[in-house]
């Protein structure tokens, strides 16, 4: 009896901790600042290798979260998204204002969770 008592113990707390999620690897650029975007609208090309890092990270929450799928936007869409994400997080990173976005156009309108 004494072992189902123990057993069911362990069994509850493995129910009442939290699970803790694995840190979220982002794959992208060195330099993922706000300060960065915002240096790149004088280099064209560095602007644009952001702008497709910006909608493949969009399409890969699309392949993740298929029942809650990001609208299809243009890129002045994201550029404006991320232009106005970084001017009032002038420390963000780009990515969070990646993620912003696929909550806002899906139509989950929840932060991610990190």
């Amino acid at each position: 009896m004494r072992f189902h008592r123990s057993l069911f113990l362990i069994s509850a707390l493995n129910f009442a901790v939290p699970a803790i999620a694995a840190p979220l690897n982002i794959l992208g650029f060195d330099d993922m600042s706000c300060a960065a975007w915002s240096k790149s609208k004088d280099d064209p090309d560095q602007r644009q290798l952001y702008l497709a890092w910006a909608r493949g990270a969009l399409s890969g929450h699309n392949y993740a979260m298929q029942s809650q799928q990001v609208s299809v936007v243009s890129v002045a869409t994201v550029e404006l998204n991320i232009n106005r994400y970084c001017s009032k997080n002038p420390n963000g990173v780009l990515s969070d204002a990646v993620f912003r976005m696929s909550d806002q156009f899906s139509g989950r309108n929840e932060p991610i969770r990190k």
